[in-house]
């Protein structure tokens, strides 16, 4: 059966939909030794796909792998980066890296430290960032000085950020430390760099941002140290793909 070029690649692990769709516009893929454009449909089993002058072999197709990983500070949530700079990719064993289409669902900043989804299930990857998603995620937050509870109401209402105001979140004061707060952030959206810009907006400043958990996948259990990653188990598999058939469903 023909399909989009794109969702071919994402769902046979080449990247995510996403990125396939910009290899595509730069040129790096082909379908019957001409260059494919956004849109264009193939039958995997009886054309021939490239990517970068390398057939794509449907016996080839590699296995789905989902992956936690606790991200350090000054590593890139990307699989490339023109500068060299470290990325996620490089946190994983070399049979991991390159030939499994295996690239990190959504972002964390370079500064901020955490739970972090990488897959080669493009078609999971496309659902979980989608906006209609709302996955909640688990942050610990540490800012300067102690806001005060209506502050934190605020927070918990919605904050018009770029003019639009941001999804109700829950916010709980977890310890002070000197003049710091340690604060438990649950969203269920994920704009760039939201927690940041709405604590910046409060008048306050962030001084350490850690993703504890995604949904019910915990770093802690079992306990995941920094740089370190696991395989998800059947049961958080199950999860995600299950949240993803309930969101498609009611979308419907």
């Amino acid at each position: 059966m023909a399909e989009r070029v794109q969702k071919i690649l994402s769902q046979w692990g080449i990247a995510s939909r996403r990125q396939a769709e910009q290899m595509i516009l730069a040129g790096r893929v082909r379908l019957n030794g001409e260059i494919v454009s956004l849109g264009s449909k193939a039958d995997p089993h009886r054309d021939r796909l490239e990517v970068d002058g390398k057939a794509i072999q449907p016996a080839n197709r590699p296995e789905l792998i989902y992956i936690l990983l606790n991200k350090p500070v000054g590593v890139l949530s990307t699989c490339y980066d023109p500068q060299h700079r470290p990325t996620v990719l490089d946190l994983l064993a070399e049979d991991l890296r390159q030939g499994r289409g295996i690239h990190p669902v959504g972002r964390l900043d370079s500064n901020s430290t955490g739970a972090l989804l990488l897959t080669n299930d493009g078609d999971l990857t496309l659902s979980l960032t989608h906006p209609r998603y709302h996955l909640p995620k688990t942050y610990q937050v540490w800012i300067d000085g102690h806001p005060s509870e209506s502050v934190l109401q605020k927070w918990r209402d919605g904050i018009m950020l770029m003019g639009k105001k941001t999804l109700p979140a829950r916010v709980e004061v977890l310890k002070h430390r000197d003049r710091q707060t340690l604060l438990e952030v649950i969203l269920v959206e994920g704009r760039n760099r939201q927690i940041r810009r709405i604590v910046r907006q409060l008048g306050f400043e962030v001084l350490k941002l850690h993703r504890t958990a995604i949904g019910s996948i915990q770093l802690d259990r079992p306990q995941l140290h920094s740089g370190r990653y696991r395989f998800l188990d059947d049961n958080e598999i199950h999860f995600l793909k299950n949240r993803v058939n309930l969101v498609t469903a009611t979308d419907i």
